[in-house]
């Protein structure tokens, strides 16, 4: 009997101690587990998180489980030590942006940087034609190109004259324009006695600016008694007339002028976008009609908008179209109608690519026919332009170069000064 007790004491001892084995087993993995997960809801305060009251984190920075902020990989819920210097280096290492105090972080590739430069406005008309008359110097042109051969040669033989002769024809300067220069050059320096170089190149000058004819009124004419003078700019496709337009806009906006832009390409599609974003960059309003619009009824209105808020100039600018096209000169011809209904118009401006030659000549005599062309604007002078258009252009159509353009920013547009352009071609 006493024996049967003792047995039944050892198994009760025993189950004892198998029940708390399995307690103690147990809580270590439960303390594993907490580990493994972070600290549990209602925990944090105790851990001493700053800002924490022992609620579930919410929000776009809320995170739970394995891939809580801090955590680094293979070591999750850790508190980490690490400090600043060490997580810059991560980041360097990594090939994430580093920010640095009081500095804005740097944008992650791929976004958009907005340019937020403040304009610096209109530049001033001198400074504009002193640095297109830089930039013509160094242009590839024909026509400098010739100049330089002659001014080149310590004695200028039949030979000479010969080559001179074909640079210029290759310049787009024209049969007669070549023929009166070289006859003018020729006999100066043959009754001068010319044979200083430095004597040569006055000679020369003089000589070009004359068949440019400075005496050319190139004024762009205003109303003086305030009205608003309407400004119209045709030419054919791929001139630059929109653009053109905006930088004529920008140049009159320096001089002073108020401004008020008309947008009366309503064939393409794009035409009325870039004028409005031209106005918005310059501070002038853009009258546009819709897509497919008749033009003839969007430059009545806008110059009907200046008539009534007082503006100074209407610049309207219009479809581009082939010379060749007689419906689309006739469609030109009536928005000039149209528009004379309420107000003269003062200037019609030809833009010309100047890269076109001769082929300009011929679309200035068509345009010519149909608006009453009053001036020139040539654009894309620089480059492989052949100057001698600017001279070929005048004769042909007794009408002046007004304006020329040497680039593509918004200031590379300037009035045509003869004594500037000639200085340019001979590199002065």
């Amino acid at each position: 009997m006493d024996n049967f007790f003792w047995y039944i004491m050892a198994g009760v001892v025993l189950a004892l101690v198998i029940a708390a084995l399995i307690v103690v087993v147990s809580n270590i993995r439960h303390w594993r587990a907490t580990r493994r997960s972070g600290p549990a809801a209602g925990e944090e305060g105790a851990l001493g998180v700053e800002g924490s009251s022992g609620e579930e984190p919410s929000g776009p920075g809320a995170s739970s489980g394995p891939d809580s902020a801090g955590a680094r990989p293979g070591e999750p819920g850790e508190p980490s030590d690490r400090g600043p210097a060490a997580d810059a280096a991560e980041a360097v290492e990594e090939g994430r942006p580093v920010a640095v105090a009081g500095q804005t972080p740097p944008a992650p590739a791929g976004a958009v940087q907005l340019d937020e430069t403040p304009d610096a406005g209109p530049e001033a008309p001198g400074t504009r034609l002193s640095r297109l008359r830089r930039r013509l110097a160094s242009s590839n042109n024909a026509l400098a190109r010739g100049l330089a051969q002659l001014l080149a040669s310590d004695r200028i033989a039949a030979s000479t004259w010969e080559d001179f002769e074909a640079a210029l024809i290759s310049s787009d300067l024209g049969v007669r324009p070549t023929t009166q220069l070289v006859a003018a050059l020729k006999s100066r320096l043959a009754i001068e006695g010319v044979s200083d170089p430095a004597e040569a190149r006055t000679v020369l000058r003089e000589e070009l600016v004359r068949l440019v004819d400075p005496s050319m009124d190139r004024e762009l004419h205003l109303n003086p008694d305030g009205a608003p003078a309407v400004v119209l700019v045709v030419g054919v496709n791929g001139t630059g007339k929109t653009t053109t337009v905006g930088k004529l806009a920008r140049a009159l906006v320096a001089s002073g002028r108020t401004v008020l832009l008309g947008a009366a390409d309503t064939f393409r599609a794009a035409a009325a976008d870039q004028l409005t974003t031209w106005g918005e960059r310059i501070g002038v309003e853009t009258v546009r009609g819709p897509e497919g619009a008749d033009p003839a009824s969007v430059a009545f209105d806008a110059v009907k908008t200046a008539q009534a808020k007082g503006v100074e100039v209407v610049l309207v600018d219009t479809a581009g179209r082939l010379h060749n096209k007689t419906n689309l000169m006739d469609e030109l011809g009536k928005v000039k109608r149209v528009i004379e209904k309420i107000a003269p118009v003062q200037e019609c401006l030809l833009v010309l690519d100047a890269t076109t030659g001769q082929n300009g000549l011929v679309q200035a005599r068509v345009f010519a026919e149909v608006v009453d062309v009053t001036g020139i604007v040539l654009t894309k002078l620089d480059g492989s332009a052949k100057g001698g258009i600017v001279v070929a252009v005048q004769q042909e159509l007794g009408v002046p170069v007004k304006f020329i353009g040497l680039g593509e920013g918004a200031d590379d547009l300037a009035p045509f000064d003869a004594g500037q352009f000639v200085d340019g071609l001979l590199d002065q």
